[in-house]
């Protein structure tokens, strides 16, 4: 029997005193909003489900304009609600993003991710599931969390399950086997693979929390499509024999223009090593059957939704927490901060909101530090003033009414030969690659997104006389701005102050 008792750990109790002087002043900001807007009382609390992919690239969903692959689930919730063409995740490699999506800090503001360190108890204690549970959520997560938590004071670092009412969590990679994941075992009989199993654990929480007198938050992090590739075999035939048309950049020839910095990691040796160059078709297959998977697990939750009778009042958010080549410039895998490796699928489903089910499509620039406050809003719980994120939720009353002037996009993961820092606004983005050394150069790069979404056209490279000098010069701006971000607001430890000049482009490489 499924049930939300008997899940907390022993360890959880020595930690309820400092989440305590976190509560207060959660209840004493909350006590103040209500006193403004009585109203507010009356007001239905929302449920809200958070999914997430992990390296889904945005053209392996039909809603996202590939018309050679299955995924109605994910379709439908396009349709119901409001999609997201320009979603940017800030950092695109798993460990990094995840705490962005938790904590609404840029990487070099909560400081976690490999080869760094892991996140600092601070920023996880003022996390949306931390800070939605202390206002009274019934919360649960399965699937790849991603990241640990240090905790202060006691020289030790953990994965903290202690701080949901459900988990279904694991650490590091987790497993495409559930029997090979210790919290979601129970599910292993019927649901031998990962994502389907997941699918049942979402189904079984909505079930259980709609009786109860709280509102929930389910946060679930499929492990698919992320290599190994170990598509369920359910979907073997859905898939066999297709052919799938290529990106229209795809190839090493449209390449040519990147950085060489840009070469020296792994992400570009994967374009032959992981068989896009040669095998195309039967990669893409065994990609997009992973997704296949996803898709049913997400009209597995669809339909738990609509039986426990909450379907009026929960609020569905899908995305990925990075991008992926899939051939795209001559390259695979994700991290670096071109388009296929940082933009990533957005899909929100509000069934309360009027501009819901109208097939409106955002273009205005979001990313992925601003689920924790749109999350934080659509529960009514205040949002941290120091955090980096704005909610999505006026864009969903106005989709065309931006809530960002520029994006950071982060990459000091991996050789540090193709270590880069970008912005992007709503009509460029600029890139700089601050590597001098072994006969390379800094470099940067700037595109027109809008005109050039498949960044063909390198504007910072052109001859004199083609370059537009004046956006140029305001992305370079625009750019030294966020490098003083950097500077001043950069996490104290795992070395992310050294990167301040580093990424300054008035400092000579030493």
């Amino acid at each position: 029997m499924f049930t939300l008792q008997n899940l907390r750990s022993k360890s959880d109790i020595g930690r309820r005193f400092t989440a305590a002087c976190w509560s207060i002043g959660i209840v004493l900001s909350t006590v103040a909003l209500l006193s403004q807007d009585c109203s507010a009382v009356a007001k239905k609390p929302v449920n809200i489900i958070f999914l997430m992919t992990d390296d889904q690239a945005s053209y392996s969903l039909g809603c996202y304009g590939n018309p050679d692959v299955k995924t109605p689930n994910i379709d439908q919730l396009a349709r119901q609600g409001m999609m997201f063409d320009r979603h940017y995740t800030t950092t695109a490699i798993c460990m990094g993003s995840r705490a962005t999506v938790m904590t609404g800090l840029y990487e070099y503001r909560h400081g976690c991710n490999f080869d760094r360190g892991p996140l600092a108890e601070e920023f996880w204690q003022q996390s949306y599931p931390n800070l939605l549970r202390r206002a009274g959520y019934v919360t649960a997560f399965a699937g790849k969390f991603g990241f640990e938590v240090e905790m202060e004071g006691e020289s030790k670092t953990v994965l903290p399950s202690y701080d949901f009412d459900v988990w279904g969590g694991g650490p590091g990679q987790t497993d495409f086997k559930t029997e090979k994941n210790p919290s979601m075992t129970k599910y292993a009989k019927a649901y031998p693979h990962a994502s389907r199993a997941y699918g049942a654990f979402g189904a079984d929480f909505i079930k259980a929390a709609a009786t109860g007198d709280k509102p929930f938050c389910l946060s679930v992090s499929f492990k698919a499509p992320h290599r190994p590739v170990q598509p369920d075999p359910m979907f073997d035939g859905v898939y066999q024999g297709a052919t799938f048309l290529k990106p229209a950049n795809y190839g090493r020839e449209l390449g040519q223009h990147f950085s060489r910095q840009s070469r020296q990691g792994r992400q570009y040796e994967r374009f032959d090593s992981w068989g896009y160059r040669d095998q195309y078709d039967e990669v893409m297959a065994k990609y997009h059957q992973l997704v296949y998977g996803v898709d049913v697990a997400v009209g597995m939750i669809m339909e738990a939704v609509q039986r426990a009778a909450v379907a009026d009042n929960t609020v569905i958010i899908f995305t990925s927490d990075n991008g992926y080549f899939c051939g795209s410039h001559g390259y695979g895998s994700k991290v670096l901060p071109y388009e296929e490796g940082s933009r990533v699928p957005l899909i929100i489903f509000d069934p309360r909101h009027v501009n819901s089910g109208k097939n409106i499509r955002c273009q205005e620039i979001t990313g992925s530090i601003d689920f924790a406050p749109t999350i934080l809003e659509l529960a009514g719980v205040p949002i941290p003033r120091n955090i980096d994120g704005r909610s999505l939720l006026p864009l969903y009353d106005q989709p065309q009414k931006p809530i960002h002037e520029l994006l950071q996009l982060i990459n000091v993961w991996g050789p540090v030969a193709c270590h880069s820092f970008a912005v992007v606004t709503k009509q460029h983005k600029y890139i700089y690659w601050p590597w001098e050394k072994d006969d390379f150069k800094p470099t940067e790069e700037m595109y027109d997104i809008p005109n050039d979404p498949l960044e063909l056209v390198n504007i910072a490279e052109l001859p004199l006389r083609e370059v537009n000098i004046p956006a140029l010069k305001q992305m370079r701006k625009i750019y030294a701005k966020a490098v003083g971000d950097w500077k001043t607001r950069a996490f104290h430890k795992h070395g992310y102050s050294e990167y301040g000049p580093i990424f300054d482009r008035g400092i000579p490489w030493k």
